[in-house]
């Protein structure tokens, strides 16, 4: 299986705007879960946002000011962030893992990283005061 692609970071100022995008051939259509990680220096991965069945579903830091989306034609996930903060200065990754069973209940969940096995190499995203 070939991992996500991550592309779109880069440098901007408090206040920007950036959308990453993530290549996901073969992970899109329902039975993988794609998501939006980050880490930063010294801090553990954070979850910040995945598309399931019709719902979104983001991470307190990431509410508000992101946007996860998909194009299935393309087989992209997208996030768009916006009112962008020195704080989340970090490199971004998109993270696919298969869904669990929707028959017991399952989701996919960004609170931990457990359930992400296709991991991109990230893109750097910097933002400036």
């Amino acid at each position: 299986q070939v991992p996500p692609v991550e592309s779109g970071g880069g440098s901007v100022q408090t206040g920007g705007s950036l959308r990453l995008s993530c290549a996901a051939s073969g992970y899109t259509g329902g039975r993988y879960c794609v998501a939006w990680f980050r880490q930063a220096p010294g801090k553990a991965r954070e979850g910040l946002a995945v598309a399931d069945d019709g719902r979104t579903r983001y991470s307190t830091s990431a509410q508000g000011r992101f946007t996860i989306s998909q194009d299935n034609a393309r087989e992209i996930v997208y996030l768009q962030m916006n009112n962008l903060q020195p704080d989340d200065t970090a490199l971004y990754f998109c993270a696919a893992g298969r869904h669990p069973a929707r028959s017991l209940g399952g989701y996919c969940d960004i609170r931990d990283t457990s359930g992400y096995d296709y991991w991109g190499q990230g893109t750097q995203v910097t933002v400036s005061s």
